[in-house]
This record gives C-alpha cells, structure tokens and sequence, in this order.
C-alpha cells in the first residue's frame, strides 16, 4: 500500500495556501477584530466566490453541475491545508453547511440547474434544516410536518440550531409527511426559498464563537409546490434516507478539519515550547511538556492515516459506514485533547485572548457534537460489528 500523497494533491494543497497567504491574511489582518469572533457575513460570501473562482470551494462536485470531480481523497487534503493554516478567514475557502450538499445530486434536472449549480459558483447559499428542538441525535423524531393539499404540501413545525438559516437563499427542510411511517421512511425533503410565505427566521441561537451563527426557522402554514420535493415527487417519504447516503461525507470533512486544525495547534506548542525560557533552559527542555507535544503528535498522526485511508476507500466504492464514524469520533475528541495540552504548554497566555489558541479551544468543542455526536458514532460503529 502507497502511503504517500499523490503529487497533484501536494501541489494542490500548496496552491491552496499560495491563495491564503496571498490574499486571505491580508484581509484578515485589514478587517477582523483578532480579539472578535464573528466575520461579516459580505466578507464571508467574497472568499466563497473567490475560491470558487480558483476552483477550491466545491472541487468534489461532478463536472456537469460545475465542479472538478475532485477525488474525496483531495478533498480531505484541500480541507486539512486551509484548518491548518491558521487564517480565521480560511475556512470559508471550502463549503460547509452553507454549501453544496451531495444530496442535491438527487434533485431533478431543473433542481439541479436552479439549486446546485449556483451552490457550487457560491453565488447562492443555503442551509440544512433537520434538527428540531425534540429530535437532536434521534432524527428520525421530527415534529415538522407535511400535509399534501392537492398540488401543494403544507410546512408546519420548528428548527433550531440551523447554520446560516438567516442568510441562506434557500432551506433544504425535513418534514414528516406520514407520522405512522417515520421509522419506515416517511420524511421528505423540501427546498423552500428564502421568502415563502409562512417561512421566518426565528431567533438567533450564539454559541461559543461566531456570533449569530445558528437561528431558529419557523414554518407556519408554509405552503410550497410538488416541484419543491427534492428529486420530485416520486421521492415523498424518502428523505431521511437520502440523508443517511451523505453522511459519510459530512463526517470525513470534519475529521479533515479537526486534523488541519490540531496541526497548527500543535505547530503553535512546538514553537513555545522552543523559544519560552524559564528556569534558565527553554520549557520544551522539560518532560513533562515534551510529553504533552509527543502526545498529540502521535495521536494526530495516527487521525490523518486513519481519514485518508477512509477517503481512499470512498473513492475506490467502499461505502465507508464504520470508518467515517472512527474518522469523525477519533478526530473530534483528538483535536480538543491537542488544543487543551497546548493551551497547557503556553501557561497562563495560552489562555488569553491574545493568542488563537483561546478561540481554537472553543471552536472545537462543536466537533464532538455536530454530524453526530461522539456517543452516536461509537452507536455506529458497535452495530457494524454486529453489537
């Protein structure tokens, strides 16, 4: 087996940080408070647009709906390089739940060309509206519902924790059309515009970074058409089960991230560790801080294997259940371990505002929660082997 990474993905990784240091950090130095979480949502949109231009943002994409067709592996890599950079503003350069999502390569044509295709451009935004206030880990327990009325489908019901729901031109909805068959595949997906009547944005729900990061979405007898099914009408009942198919992706992109992101933590304590003096010889010089860096070293090692092999596998046909769950589980609980030894190795500045490392640590808290908790994935991986 060839552990190295193919050389058009080592160039692609080097031009992804060619376009951070060139025109991110410039921006990030000119327009962010570093003591400030939140980044404008205009500026957020302008590097979407722009590494869509330079061809980042959506790579993974088929090339029909205007991606590159990407391998997953180069993905994870392209990932990895921008969480590893350091630049607050680099995570924008590749989507997130603002983003294209695979599910929309079940939509019907029309779909396509009106929803996707401008996802991938990043010239439109959207977000994903499953979880509810009652149905978190437990998905399938969603109070939102579908009433068909003829021609038309009535939307009632609430989301909350939902990404971008403020400013995403349009909301992929999940709604239980038959409660009886919810376990069997009774939820739908709907697309809803911004707009619709009886669609609102609720209030804004702030967590530990960001600002307004997450909103409530409302839908009081929102009614949308049958064309408004994702992948048409003959899909009622199965969007539940479309989402399952995608998950895989949701959970490598994250182990990407918290990969890219212990890396530069860790390249943050290696450098203290060398240049802080104190009792007369640098901190790095002393075992116990040697073995909070070898620590993470090792186990961030051991997490870039284990999701480029996951990627590798997706891309040779391998639907990937048990290690996209090992991948998203290892990775989110290593990165927070690393960001909590190195704030250890700075001493009483790792914990200042005046230092990333502040930030990183609250950052990474949500990737034990999100496509899944940590306790959902390890219910994962027991029933693969059969538990």
């Amino acid at each position: 087996m060839d552990f190295s990474i193919p050389e058009e993905y080592a160039e692609l990784q080097r031009n992804m940080t060619g376009f951070i240091d060139r025109e991110l950090r410039p921006l990030e130095e000119a327009e962010l408070d570093p003591e400030e979480d939140d980044v404008p949502v205009e500026l957020r949109d302008r590097i979407r647009r722009r590494s869509a231009e330079l061809g980042f943002y959506a790579a993974d994409f088929p090339e029909d709906v205007g991606g590159s067709g990407l391998p997953q592996l180069g993905m994870v890599l392209l990932r990895e390089a921008a969480a590893r950079s350091g630049c607050r503003l680099a995570g924008f350069t590749t989507y997130g739940p603002e983003g294209p999502t695979g599910l929309l390569l079940n939509a019907t044509d029309e779909q396509k060309k009106q929803y996707l295709v401008p996802l991938i451009s990043a010239e439109k935004s959207m977000c994903f509206a499953l979880t509810e206030p009652e149905a978190g880990s437990d998905a399938q327990s969603i109070r939102t519902t579908a009433v068909q009325d003829g021609d038309t489908w009535v939307l009632n019901g609430t989301k909350h924790f939902i990404t971008n729901g403020k400013h995403a031109d349009f909301a992929l909805v999940f709604a239980a059309n038959d409660r009886s068959k919810k376990a069997q595949g009774g939820i739908t997906a709907f697309i809803v515009e911004a707009g619709t009547p009886g669609f609102s944005v609720g209030r804004a729900q702030r967590g530990m970074v960001e600002g307004e990061g997450q909103f409530e979405l409302v839908f009081e007898d929102c009614r949308v058409s049958e064309e408004q099914i994702l992948g048409g009408p003959q899909n009622v009942g199965m969007g539940f089960y479309s989402a399952m198919q995608f998950l895989a992706m949701g959970r490598l992109s994250i182990g990407a991230m918290c990969n890219g992101i212990a890396d530069y933590a860790l390249s943050l304590g290696i450098e203290h560790a060398k240049n802080r003096i104190a009792f007369d010889r640098p901190i790095g010089k002393n075992q116990y801080v040697q073995a909070h860096i070898v620590d993470s070293l090792v186990e961030l090692k051991a997490s870039k294997l284990m999701t480029y092999e996951c990627a590798w596998k997706y891309d040779h046909g391998d639907p990937v259940i048990q290690e996209s769950s090992i991948v998203k589980l290892y990775a989110s609980e290593m990165v927070n371990r690393v960001a909590d030894r190195m704030i250890q190795v700075h001493g009483g500045m790792g914990w200042m505002r005046e230092l990333p490392l502040e930030r990183i640590y609250r950052l990474v808290r949500i990737f034990t929660l999100v496509e899944g908790t940590s306790e959902i994935q390890k219910y994962i991986i027991a029933k693969t082997v059969g538990l």
